[in-house]
């Protein structure tokens, strides 16, 4: 019989290369947990929002969600990372398109738009500068949306949110993304209002405005800030729950935030517990207001 070798190592080099690409493909998607400042969600069925006397009436009612596999940044974008986008990009965030941006006067008690206030001069005072190690501020859910574009990512939906807070943890009886009290021994568990707001701040946690990212460790999923220091950007137009009947107008420009930030005083915004939601204008940049990114799984 006539054995064509050219033909022979042409089909073998064929056969190899099939396998090749199926023992790299198949090994892609074991290794496909595993992405750098991301964390690996399982996704699941989990019942979010609120059913007791803390609840805020947005929160009403509880509700089954399904959320499929995805990844989540680890912490809020940082000031530096930002800043590397920036530099690369030359990218204009809308507070420098509108030349102003939200700052919350501490001395009159009322927000206010102060001028030539953006991402890298966040705060009331123009000369600070803010520190590298913070979660960027200043940010519009249209720049979080670009940023998170650019590094082939999105932002997380409302229900991707609220399910990684609750991830590793007593899924329906914490109050917040670590367990069910903000201190542990006095210590504080984030970076949130103590005192009177907006009279004063006794500042037990060590900040008056941002901490730096992840400053109150890891959670058990391994994401940190999940609670406090910053408000964050759900990717979602805000809308009240199915089944929920309170007067409360808002329009498709309106885009979820959860978190809470460092202005939040419990009798006043408990925005730090994990049901806690709130809305912002797309267009909005505030000092208390930052994002991070997710991304598909499959």
């Amino acid at each position: 019989m006539y054995i064509n070798h050219h033909q022979l190592i042409t089909h073998i080099s064929k056969l190899f290369s099939v396998w090749v690409i199926f023992f790299v493909f198949t090994n892609c998607k074991h290794n496909m947990k595993h992405i750098p400042r991301m964390v690996y969600v399982e996704g699941g069925t989990f019942e979010m929002g609120c059913d007791n006397n803390s609840c805020m009436p947005n929160e009403l009612p509880l509700h089954n969600v399904n959320v499929k596999n995805y990844y989540i940044d680890i912490s809020p974008v940082s000031v530096q990372d930002y800043k590397k986008y920036i530099d690369s990009t030359h990218y204009l965030t809308d507070a420098q398109k509108y030349h102003d941006a939200g700052i919350f006067n501490l001395t009159t008690g009322e927000w206010q738009l102060m001028r030539n206030r953006y991402w890298q001069y966040p705060y009331a005072d123009s000369t600070a500068k803010a520190p590298d190690n913070h979660p960027v501020t200043q940010i519009s859910w249209n720049d979080a949306k670009a940023y998170c574009a650019c590094m082939g990512k999105r932002l997380p939906t409302e229900a991707e949110w609220e399910y990684a807070a609750r991830y590793n943890t007593n899924m329906l009886s914490n109050k917040y993304s670590w367990g069910i009290s903000a201190t542990t021994n006095s210590i504080w568990k984030c970076n949130v209002w103590q005192g009177s707001f907006p009279e004063y701040n006794t500042m037990e946690d060590g900040f008056l405005y941002t901490s730096p990212v992840g400053h109150y460790g890891t959670l058990p999923s391994g994401l940190t800030d999940m609670g406090g220091n910053v408000w964050q950007w759900c990717d979602d137009a805000y809308q009240l729950y199915s089944g929920n009947q309170i007067n409360e107008p808002h329009t498709p420009n309106d885009k979820v935030i959860r978190g809470g930030s460092f202005l939040c005083d419990s009798n006043v915004c408990h925005g730090y517990r994990v049901c806690a939601r709130n809305f912002c204008s797309q267009e909005t940049a505030l000092y208390h207001l930052g994002f991070r990114c997710a991304m598909d799984a499959e």
